[in-house]
């Protein structure tokens, strides 16, 4: 019972300190969502060759593949062997049997790629789009002329785009890839054939059913690999992507989630700071309305800090981004007291002193000790009764001594 008892109120304070937490922390978040791969998709032996046909493989002008080139079933080859030919910075594997696995692991490839489930579909133009890591599906994919298209992670992310039908990459077209992402691990899987256009700037792994063209000055970071059909070249240079992660490490992305609790409370005019955290792959950065005056957030580190100059309270709506829908928002009540005023010190009183009538000391009666002139000794009873028996018997006395005394004068006469 002693124990239950000490419990009950322990329990009770525990209770009351988690609704105030909860009522100063107004969180409106909403779920966290993820994506996840599983790894870059596998080109087996097919990830050395910048360049693999299964028909043929024809270039013009003085086209330069990093990596290997390959072909397999086909025989025909054509347009390299240097100036003013096309060169190969790597092994040429025609018709042979390391062409053929590169071919057999390559449809591996594309039937993996093509099996992913879509973290969005029904995409046709992706001229101006910024995608976070998932997978992208679509009938037949297109980036504009001039067109830009940004992929925005960081080095495990990994994009794959599903093209039902064709590909085709407008001239002058750019795909760049930010966060510290490469091409190493964005694949495009394509149900018929792909095309990039003059001068564009392509980053990926073609993965086509038929054919790939790259028309004149086209650059490629990446492979063109072809199923059934040629690859045709132009003028191009074609760069295998290298140092790529081992396939297999699960790539995540992350929706953000604030961690972080109530914020301290401010005073005015001083120095204040207060650090904003969350969770989220790639990591999150921050933004923050309603401050109080004098106070700002670092959008990289997630610290609010400065000097707060006007006292009351603000409601501060806090939002933590990475590019992984959804963005997570708290809101939170900053508070700023006013400057503390010190507190002024009473003037201590002047003692109370106790008349006394006679200061001058006398002998007490008895001794051992003194008593103030005019005053008798408290005894501890009052004085006046046996004085006054004593001043009669006194009186008594003399008036007996007087009437002995006139007898005696009067016997002698």
């Amino acid at each position: 019972m002693a124990t239950a008892r000490f419990l009950r109120p322990t329990i009770v304070a525990l209770t009351g300190i988690g609704l105030a937490a909860s009522l100063s922390v107004m969180t409106t978040s909403a779920a966290s969502a993820a994506t996840v791969i599983d790894g870059p998709v596998n080109l087996g032996t097919a990830a050395t060759y910048g360049v693999l046909g299964a028909s043929a493989v024809t270039n013009t002008g003085p086209s330069v593949v990093n990596g290997d080139l390959g072909l397999s079933p086909g025989t025909s080859i054509t347009g390299f062997g240097g100036a003013p030919n096309g060169s190969v910075n790597g092994t040429t594997h025609q018709t042979d049997a390391a062409a053929a696995q590169a071919q057999r692991d390559t449809t591996t490839a594309y039937d993996v790629a093509a099996s992913l489930s879509p973290t969005q579909t029904g995409l046709t133009e992706l001229n101006g789009l910024s995608l976070t890591p998932g997978v992208y599906s679509g009938g037949a994919l297109a980036l504009a002329d001039n067109g830009a298209l940004t992929l925005a992670g960081s080095a495990d992310s990994v994009w794959v785009f599903q093209a039902a039908s064709t590909l085709t990459i407008g001239s002058a077209s750019r795909i760049t890839i930010t966060g510290g992402a490469s091409s190493c691990n964005v694949f495009w899987q394509v149900g018929s054939s792909a095309s990039v256009g003059t001068g564009a700037q392509f980053q990926g792994t073609v993965l086509a059913q038929q054919s790939v063209t790259a028309t004149t000055g086209a650059t490629v970071q990446g492979r063109l690999l072809a199923r059934t059909g040629a690859v045709t070249l132009d003028t191009n240079t074609i760069t295998a992507s290298s140092g790529c992660p081992a396939p297999g490490a699960p790539s995540e992305t992350t929706a953000p989630v604030i961690t972080s609790g109530a914020p301290s409370t401010a005073t005015a005019g001083t120095p204040y700071s207060y650090t904003v955290t969350a969770t989220g792959t790639p990591t999150p950065t921050y933004t923050a309305t309603g401050l109080p005056a004098g106070l700002t957030i670092n959008g990289t580190t997630g610290v609010i800090s400065g000097t707060p100059t006007t006292p009351g309270s603000s409601t501060v709506t806090i939002t933590a981004s990475n590019g992984t829908a959804p963005n997570d928002t708290q809101t939170v009540v900053i508070t700023v007291q006013p400057i503390a005023t010190a507190s002024s010190t009473p003037t201590p009183s002047a003692p109370v002193t106790t008349p006394v009538t006679d200061a001058t000391p006398t002998a007490a009666a008895g001794g051992g000790g003194t008593t103030p002139t005019g005053e008798l000794a408290f005894t501890g009873s009052d004085p006046t009764v046996p004085l006054g028996v004593a001043g009669g018997l006194l009186l008594a006395g003399v008036g007996l001594t007087v009437i002995a005394r006139l007898r005696r004068l009067a016997a002698r006469h």
